[in-house]
This record gives structure tokens, sequence and C-alpha cells, in this order.
């Protein structure tokens, strides 16, 4: 008797941030079990390091010219999308179209369509208390486009309850959803003692991050303060030392160093960065956020994000306090251990699976055939 044939997965991703993380470690996975996955870019295309994170050759790896949802609000783009992705579905045939954006689960996909919810312009928003913008006509049309797309697909994901709540509320979708949280590779037991820095990751022009914050509470600790990340848009840069945007590599070799890791954001979806820097053995510093306290309650350290102040006294107290800092930092990679790859990947499997017996692939109308 001969083996199923293996199932077969057009895939969607960015390739400018934490999402391009996730569809190459997941990519990679699925193919090591066996899955042919299709890996399709859109906006930038990922160059040099970014294009060497996926770990499995097997992944084809589709570089498209089409514009990313938040790049084109208005929909200027959608027709040549919408051609150009479902004449990628007629060439491949996938069993699962995973998308990792919201505008396209709008097209007529013959496939079972799963969305992934990373975040949203409007959870952005209101998080960041930043939503004036909204009420454009432009990002009006956006709003209506990730609602209809959530209703269409036969499967919407998002990797947090915290966010799968904003997203209920915002948009109130027709099916419940469901979380799957995100999972990373344990990292490499490292032979290195941790050095007596804090480290940080995140763009500067995202407001999101909240590194202003940061900037301010660092003036005057006893350790420095190193950010990781694009340096454009940050004001004033306090006592914080920039390391400008490393590669992947790169900034987890900076985890494995760091003694301590602090992410003051106001809005994080997930935050795979600040997993992979407790699977790295760092001590975590949060901001008090809802995604923040679902995924490392007891095994960090919370302050209130829009207060420097505190924040600067916890990172101070911390430095100086060697024993609540190595208890912090093995709660923190214990803790991770419970967010893994294999979990992430086996749900999707399970949740692919689901949707091929309950919703098959249609099969496509032939020219000119009448429809009811």
């Amino acid at each position: 008797m001969s083996s199923p044939a293996p199932i077969r997965v057009l895939m969607t991703s960015d390739a400018v941030g934490g999402v391009w993380t996730y569809a190459t470690e997941l990519a990679s996975a699925l193919a090591a079990m066996e899955a042919e996955v299709h890996l399709v870019t859109m906006g930038p295309p990922p160059q040099g390091e970014k294009r060497a994170m996926l770990r499995d050759r097997r992944v084809r790896l589709i570089e498209s010219p089409l514009a990313l949802e938040w790049q084109n609000p208005a929909g200027e783009d959608f027709d040549n999308a919408r051609q150009f992705l479902e004449d990628l579905e007629d060439t491949i045939e996938p069993d699962i179209v995973h998308l990792n954006s919201f505008r396209e689960a709008n097209f007529d996909w013959l496939a079972p369509v799963v969305v992934v919810a990373h975040s949203c312009c409007n959870s952005w928003g209101l998080a960041c208390n930043d939503t004036a913008w909204l009420s454009e006509p432009r990002w009006q049309h956006y709003t209506c486009a990730v609602g209809s797309g959530l209703n269409k697909a036969k499967a919407w994901v998002s990797p947090s309850h915290a966010l799968h709540n904003a997203i209920r509320d915002l948009y109130r979708p027709n099916s419940p959803g469901t979380v799957i949280w995100n999972g990373v590779s344990p990292a490499r037991p490292s032979t290195h003692q941790k050095s007596r820095f804090i480290l940080a990751a995140g763009r500067m022009c995202d407001s999101a991050k909240n590194i202003g914050t940061l900037a301010r509470a660092s003036t005057g600790l006893d350790w420095p303060v190193v950010v990781a990340g694009p340096t454009s848009g940050l004001a004033t840069f306090g006592e914080l030392t920039l390391l400008g945007d490393l590669s992947h590599s790169a900034l987890l070799s900076r985890m494995q160093h760091a003694a301590i890791f602090v992410s003051p954001a106001l809005y994080e979806p997930f935050g795979l960065s600040v997993l992979e820097a407790a699977s790295a053995g760092c001590a975590l510093v949060l901001s008090d956020i809802p995604t923040f306290r679902e995924l490392w309650n007891e095994a960090a350290l919370f302050v209130d994000p829009k207060d420097d102040g505190a924040l600067h006294d916890t990172l101070a107290t911390l430095c100086r306090d060697d024993g609540k800092r190595a208890q912090l930092q093995l709660a923190a990679q214990e803790r991770s251990q419970r967010y893994s790859l294999t979990s992430t990947v086996n749900a999707y499997r399970a949740l692919y699976e689901c949707l091929q017996t309950s919703h098959p692939r249609r099969i496509p109308a032939e020219p000119g055939e009448l429809h009811a």
C-alpha cells in the first residue's frame, strides 16, 4: 500500500519583522515533516541572512511583486494580488492556503484558507492611543477588508489569547477562531557567562515598541542598555547603545550574552524576541500588558510601560541583585519550553488535517460552466 501524498501548503509572509521569523521556522519545520511548502513573500524581498533563515531547502521560496496590505490600505493593488495568487494556486494546487495577512483571504481560493492574525492596524492604534488616522477612507477600506477576510477564511488563528480577544472585539468574525502560541527551537546551550548589560530589540520608528521610554529610563543605570533594531525615528537616545539592524543570528548571539532582556512595549501580539531571549536564559523585564501577563506571568518582572521612573528603578534593582536575576533567568528559560516549535507545528498540522477533512479543495469550474 502506498503512503499518502504529503500535504501541500501555500503560505504567504512578509519579510520585514517577526512574521518572517515565524514563517521561516514554521515552513522549515513543516518541510522536515515531509510537507511540501511554497512560501510566497510580499513587500520587500528577503535578502542575505534573511534568506538563510529558511533552514530546510525543500521549502520553495517565491518572491512576489505585491505590496503588503498595510502598505496599500485603499486596495489599489487588490486585483493584481488576486490574479497573481490565484494563478499561483492553479499551478501549485495546494491542499491548504496559509495566509499571514487578512486581505488575501477575500480571494476566490479553491483550497481551504487559514488566516493567522499576527497583528492589525486597528489594535495597534488603540494600544498606542493613536487612532485619528484610522477614520480616513483608505483605512476604513482596510478595516472592511480585514473583517471580510476573517469571515471568508475557513479558520483563523491568533498567537495569543490577548490578540485573539482584541481581534474578536474589533471585527466580530463569524467563527470563534483559535489560539496557537508561537514557538521557537530551543536555544543552543551556551558556554558563555552572562555579561553585565541589558538588551532590547525593536524598530525605533514603531511607537508600539516604546523605545523612547526605555531611553529615558536608561539614564544613570550602572549597566549599559543595548538596543538592536533600525535606528531612524527616535528623537532622543538617552544613554542607549544602538546596534542598528542586526541579522537574526547576530541578535540571538547577543541574547546568549545578555543578563537582562527588557521590552517596554505598548503593543505586542506575541513577542518572538522575548521568547528567544528567555530561551537564551535572559531575565525578563516586561511591560504590564495583557500579552506579556498571559505568556510570562511569574516568570518576569512587570512594569507600567508609561512609567519610565519605575522602569529605571526595576532595572537598577535587578542589576544589583544577583540572586533575583539568577532566579528570573531560570524561570524565563523554563517557561520558554512551553512555547516550543514542535508544539506549534503539531497544532498547525492538526488544524490543516481538520480543514482538509471538513473543507476539501474545490474543483475549479470549467470555462463557460453554469453556477447555481
